[in-house]
């Protein structure tokens, strides 16, 4: 049986609500942020690579996800409000030039907590995000995905659509795993989530991002164009943008020693900040 890293778990209270946060290894913070729907076992692979490669790796559950409550007037469909969410938390847990990564969503809500805090940031690390989507469904679209008339049911639709989703060169006993844990998304919560995938935008606010950014998209990603992530680098003084063969919208499910791809992505992030326009 393999060791594992010793970490710590608590309950904090935001804005009246219990929000669950787990802490591991010692170094420089690390906050990793799940996709939609999800929590943070997401990130289960990943924590005790991290920690070994000398991170303070904080993983929430974003309000209604996982062990955190629902905020007391229901699911989100801002991303805004779970940005406002994490920096509350870095706060909280007095966090000083934390390193920010998420993927999809959590993705999103990276660049939005690097338009909020810029100068706090030690820099931020996106997969399958942008600014803005303009290639997504309706509301009334998904909204009209919850109804369980619609063949597949929805968990069926969740359990494909992953399997799907995951990239060519990953082995099929891999995307399974991936999406069995997706099957067990609440609809409600999945849903909200995507509708405020949908309603983000934040390409007006991108010129005031200093701390480096790196974007990166799966190759095989149906959701994202890459055009649309490139686009949104381009915009943000000094950001990179990077295209995973292979891989589809999960990479830090999808690529097996994912901890060591990301110590090399935020590894090759400049030091200090980049001054606005320079």
């Amino acid at each position: 049986m393999k060791a594992q890293v010793i970490g710590t778990s608590r309950y904090l209270t935001v804005n009246g609500r219990m929000a669950f946060v787990e802490t591991y290894g010692q170094g420089r913070p690390l906050l990793c942020i799940h996709s939609a729907g999800q929590s943070g076992v997401q990130w289960r692979h990943s924590i005790a690579g991290l920690a070994d490669l000398g991170y303070q790796v904080i993983v929430p559950d974003l309000p209604g996800h996982g062990r955190s409550e629902l905020p007391a007037d229901g699911p989100v469909t801002d991303l805004g409000v779970y940005a406002a969410f994490c920096v509350d938390l870095l706060r909280t847990l007095s966090v000083t030039r934390p390193y920010v990564v998420g993927c999809s969503i959590g993705g999103k809500i990276a660049l939005d907590i690097a338009t909020r805090i810029p100068g706090e940031l030690a820099g931020v690390v996106t997969m399958a995000a942008d600014a803005h989507n303009t290639d997504g469904q309706s509301d009334a679209g998904l909204l009209r995905a919850m109804e369980d008339a619609v063949s597949p049911s929805r968990s069926d639709r969740t359990y494909y659509g992953t399997l799907l989703a995951c990239g060519a060169s990953v082995d099929a006993a891999r995307r399974e795993v991936i999406a069995e844990m997706h099957r067990r998304e609440d609809p409600q919560v999945s849903t909200s989530d995507l509708i405020a995938w949908n309603r983000h935008d934040l390409r007006d606010r991108l010129t005031g991002i200093t701390c480096p950014v790196h974007l990166l998209v799966g190759a095989d990603d149906f959701w994202m164009n890459p055009a649309s992530a490139e686009a949104t680098a381009d915009r943000i003084t000094g950001a990179r943008f990077t295209v995973l063969d292979g891989i589809g919208h999960y990479p830090m499910e999808e690529i097996v020693d994912f901890p060591a791809v990301l110590h090399g992505w935020l590894s090759e992030l400049p030091t200090s900040p980049t001054p606005l326009g320079g």
